[in-house]
């Protein structure tokens, strides 16, 4: 496999067998190139499996088809497989980066997000929380009873470059708090994007918060009227207009213009829309409540643990719910129950 690496990808691309290794050296498997191996490890994870039920951008959405953390996982990873394939980079690289960059986020999506980062800097944590952190931290920490999948550095560190931050996309191909070194993750951080795009808008017109007529003509024009089109607009220009050969992914600026277009047009009619600020307090409540039960609990967290650690520790805790589970965890400790009554004394009544 090392070798088809050499006769097939291009001179830019991150092969395996030139990879900077893991923090623990192994020993190499006989089948699989050490991308591939953490592309596996991150798909057989607990954190990969809980996605499953973390918000996209719908909370607890009452429909089959909508979109949830790990099915927006698995559209970043085919997009990004495509953009690879075709730009001839590594392809079980750019894999490994987008099945594992959200395996930090928390559940309710980004305002679960928030109000992590405010209890954070609040407790001692002067960083504050961010998902790409996290998953980073759930790779090298928490997975596997805090022994980590001890992965590759590049797919670490395309995991915690993946994120653009609340940037525009324009502004995120150039620059971040944290920027890939491999065109891999640059490809990664810009697939990232078209996925949320293109099915965040999807979701939205599915579940009727507003219709297509109503997107800026230029938007539509530009990308398509369908999910496909829209996606197969924004992938092909990538791939017309990256210039690999001189370090950059990216888009057209026509493309480009679209493309912001329709992120300012999400950003006003959905993501910071009416029903999504009413749910913000209930949701940091919510993560408020939980936070502080288990800072005072003895049977979930270890009473020897004290300070920022324990801070830390609950907040692991909490960034690894699921939405049910979290909603269903303050349930059980904040909603008052029935009194249980024996048959015997049922009888009595």
């Amino acid at each position: 496999m090392e070798r088809l690496e050499g006769q097939i990808l291009a001179p830019y691309a991150c092969r395996s067998a030139q990879s900077r290794g893991r923090v623990f050296p192994e020993e190499p498997c006989p089948v699989r190139t050490c991308f591939q191996r953490d592309r596996d490890r991150i798909l057989h994870s607990k954190s990969f499996r809980r996605l499953k039920h973390k918000t996209q951008v719908l909370f607890l959405p009452e429909g089959d088809h909508y979109r949830t953390r790990l099915t927006h996982t698995l559209e970043v990873s085919q997009i990004a497989r495509t953009i690879a394939r075709a730009l001839r980079l590594n392809e079980d690289l750019t894999e490994a980066i987008a099945l594992g960059h959200d395996l930090g986020h928390t559940p309710f999506g980004h305002m679960g997000e928030r109000v992590l980062d405010e209890i954070c800097r609040e407790n001692g944590i002067e960083e504050g929380f961010h998902h790409a952190r996290q998953s980073l931290r759930v790779v090298d920490v928490l997975e596997r009873d805090g022994r980590g999948l001890n992965l590759t550095y590049e797919v670490r560190e395309g995991i915690l470059a993946h994120s653009k931050g609340q940037k525009d996309v324009r502004v995120a191909l150039v620059e971040a708090e944290v920027n890939p070194s491999t065109l891999e993750g640059w490809v990664v951080r810009i697939s990232d994007s078209i996925a949320y795009l293109s099915h965040d808008l999807d979701d939205a017109l599915r579940g009727g918060f507003f219709r297509l007529s109503e997107l800026p003509r230029g938007v539509v024009e530009a990308l398509g009227e369908t999910h496909s089109a829209r996606i197969n607009s924004m992938v092909v220009d990538v791939i017309r207009n990256s210039r690999p050969e001189e370090g950059r992914i990216g888009m057209s600026p026509g493309m480009l213009e679209a493309v912001e277009g329709l992120r300012a047009f999400l950003y006003e009619r959905l993501y910071m829309a009416s029903f999504a600020r009413r749910e913000a307090p209930r949701i940091r409540h919510l993560i408020r409540s939980i936070f502080d039960y288990l800072m005072e609990s003895e049977a979930l967290m270890d009473s020897s643990v004290k300070g920022v650690e324990r801070v830390r520790r609950a907040v692991d805790f909490l960034a690894g719910m699921t939405d049910r589970f979290a909603v269903s965890f303050f349930e059980e400790k904040f909603i008052p129950k029935p009194w249980p009554l024996s048959p015997d004394l049922a009888a009595e009544r």
